[in-house]
């Protein structure tokens, strides 16, 4: 049995054991207080409903059914989790972001392992293989068969949306990285004729025309003004800045 009420909505399990006899249900808890079985007593000590009424494979169906019931909550809550990630990753995903996704993904890897035994078993129930289940407790255990079936689809929804969810993230952070390479490599592009004009007019030889020049010096701020102007017009016609 899992179990969801942590405030962190973190999943937890608690091994649950039923021994079904012809007139006794015995189960076996690890933890004694807010479990899931709460309604059910509350159902026996006020004598409402079926279950005084029907035989023990009734009380049996009544105690998996509070149990399967309660996979929805937590299914409800993980898909509130969902949500958040989703929300988080289309608007600014991070490392933690990353970090959800692989800690819900083994939730959910969690959570399949512990309800997909329990399909097995509720189909066996349901198939009337044992002679202490009766007809009129067949039809109740049917329908706990379907919402079984149920949460497992949920589940594989959950699985198939996280992966799509690594995808994405995957994406953005490529497309990330090559955005910051794509103005790297803007800014390099234009710093290349100028770092080579700086080159050039840097070199120590003493018969350079151009030394002499008494406009030299404004000339080559202008020229390389011109070029890294140039160079800018250039790449904002070709929208890549």
């Amino acid at each position: 049995m899992l179990c969801g009420g942590d405030p962190d909505h973190r999943v937890e399990s608690e091994q649950v054991s039923l021994i079904l006899g012809s007139n006794f249900v015995i189960s076996f808890q690890e933890e004694k207080e807010g479990d899931v079985f709460n309604p059910v007593r509350e159902r026996l000590r006020s004598g409402k409903g079926l279950i005084r009424k029907m035989g023990s494979d009734y009380l049996a169906y009544s105690l998996i059914d509070t149990i399967v019931d309660h996979y929805f909550l937590i299914l409800e809550r993980l898909g509130d989790k969902v949500e958040l990630l989703e929300e988080e990753l289309m608007t600014h995903p991070t490392e933690r972001t990353l970090q959800g996704i692989q800690t819900f993904r083994n939730e959910i890897t969690f959570m399949r392992r512990a309800v997909w035994p329990l399909r097995e078993v509720i189909s066996g129930l349901e198939r009337r293989e044992s002679p202490l289940i009766h007809e009129t407790t067949g039809i109740y255990l049917r329908d706990v068969y379907d919402h079984t079936v149920q949460v497992m689809d949920t589940i594989e929804t959950y699985r198939e949306m996280l992966s799509g969810m690594l995808d994405i993230y995957l994406s953005s952070i490529s497309n990330r990285l090559n955005s910051v390479m794509k103005v790297l490599t803007i800014i390099a592009t234009i710093f290349m004729p100028l770092t080579f004009i700086a080159g050039i007019y840097g070199m120590n030889f003493k018969y350079m025309p151009e030394l002499e020049w008494h406009w030299g010096y404004p000339v080559i701020w202008l020229v390389i003004l011109l070029i890294g102007a140039s160079m800018v017009i250039f790449f904002k016609k070709r929208k890549w800045i």
